[in-house]
């Protein structure tokens, strides 16, 4: 497995690439301070382009002042001498909302007509099926 991800194939350039930018994104992250890093994911590379990403427009306003700090910082690393500048993006994060769980109620009466079904059922399966949906009763 390894000789793939590091041999000359189509995803071996793609793990060399995800390293890459892993490296720049640690390595930009390492010298700005601590409230704008955690702000800061390396989105890409294309045509000498660095794609730089945050979450709010606050965040991008403060990289642009760092830009020319973020560039000579960027040229320290062994394979982005080459990069002539940024392209940023404001990418918001949204929490994954949680569905809204819906419970429901089965009424004792109902519980019952389920139950003297079971009673009356031959299947084993089915007789189980309807003795636990009885269970589930308001009490």
């Amino acid at each position: 497995m390894s000789r793939l991800l590091e041999g000359r194939g189509e995803l071996g350039t793609l793990m060399r690439m995800a390293r890459l930018i892993e490296r720049a994104q640690q390595h930009l992250r390492d010298h700005l301070p601590v409230e704008l890093a955690e702000h800061l994911f390396v989105g890409g590379f294309h045509d000498g382009r660095l794609t730089v990403i945050t979450d709010r427009a606050v965040w991008l306003t403060r990289l642009r002042y760092e830009q020319a700090q973020l560039l000579s910082r960027l040229h320290e690393l062994p394979g982005f001498e080459a990069v002539s500048g940024f392209d940023f993006k404001v990418r918001p994060v949204r929490p994954p909302k949680a569905p809204v769980r819906q419970t429901r109620r089965l009424p004792a009466r109902a519980a019952d007509e389920l139950s003297s079904c079971a009673a009356d059922v031959d299947d084993p399966r089915l007789r189980r099926a309807l003795e636990r949906l009885a269970s589930h009763a308001e009490s």
